[in-house]
């Protein structure tokens, strides 16, 4: 067996070795969330708010959390794709390729990505006191919206950078503008791409806990203003696992997969549309 056939063997049984461990882990933490989750299942877990002593085993719901949560990482992702899709499309449309402008961006984007959620958390936090605002849905927007905002850029940025530059060069040749271009050449080519950066968005922002803590704060009732503290899934299970009582951290571990199966659909639902978008793409 000569050097090559070795080399070859060596780094197929690490990549499968690697891959076991991945999915093992997956297994692990799906397992484990299931097996202590379901026991506390129930309609009134999803359907109803804490009631008095919630949090120490008697009846209620994290219907708040659940709402909370929805409200928070759907409307930050959609103000991030406001403000994203914009950045990058000037960037791989408008700026020259290889321009200062260009570098300086991207390479801004790699750290920001990199910043600790708790960091974003305490900026947001110093904005809400410069704009006289308390704890709120309105405070944890904010400062998920700077979260996320990076990591959709830079995604989408990945994903615009692999159009061909012959597409974009027919584009012209035939007339188009370079707005025209954007927005029917390099947004449709790159959807795909573009709903995936979405979901990875929207998972890291519902399922954050550092960054709403100190912003969106917390509370046992339905947010039904911007301006009223608003509850989250990943605190609500964090509060229920402090718990010394066994059915509250059964709760908490219900709500984990309560939260798992909302990434889980919405990834679902992603998947679909991009096999959908994928048949319309130049290849």
């Amino acid at each position: 067996m000569n050097r090559a056939r070795i080399e070859e063997n060596l780094f197929k049984g690490l990549m499968l070795i690697s891959t076991v461990t991945i999915l093992t882990c997956l297994l692990l933490i799906l397992g484990t969330i299931i097996v202590k989750g379901l026991p506390a299942m129930n309609w009134a877990m999803v359907s109803q708010i804490p009631k008095g002593g919630f949090y120490l085993g008697k009846e209620g719901g994290i219907l708040n959390a659940i709402l909370g949560s929805l409200y928070l990482a759907t409307i930050s992702t959609v103000l991030s794709i406001l403000i994203s899709l914009p950045v990058v499309l000037y960037l791989n449309v408008y700026a020259k390729k290889g321009s200062r402008l260009a570098y300086f961006s991207r390479f801004s984007f790699d750290v920001l990505w990199g910043i600790p959620s708790i960091v974003y958390g305490a900026f947001g936090f110093t904005i809400m006191l410069y704009l006289g605002l308390r704890a709120s849905l309105l405070g944890g927007i904010i400062a998920v919206t700077f979260l996320i905002f990076p990591i959709m850029s830079r995604a989408i940025d990945e994903v615009m950078r692999m159009i061909p530059a012959e597409l974009l060069e027919a584009s012209y040749a035939l007339g188009a503008t370079r707005l025209e271009t954007a927005f029917k050449i390099v947004i449709r080519q790159s959807l795909p791409g573009i709903l995936t950066a979405v979901l990875i968005a929207f998972g890291r922002g519902i399922g954050d806990a550092a960054s709403v803590i100190f912003t969106a704060g917390f509370t046992d009732y339905i947010p039904y203003s911007l301006f009223r503290p608003a509850a989250t899934l990943p605190l609500a299970i964090f509060f229920q696992l402090n718990t010394p009582i066994p059915e509250v951290q059964e709760r908490a571990y219900a709500s984990a997969f309560i939260l798992t199966l909302i990434i889980l659909l919405v990834s679902l639902s992603c998947r679909f549309l991009t096999k959908r978008f994928t048949k319309h793409l130049i290849k």
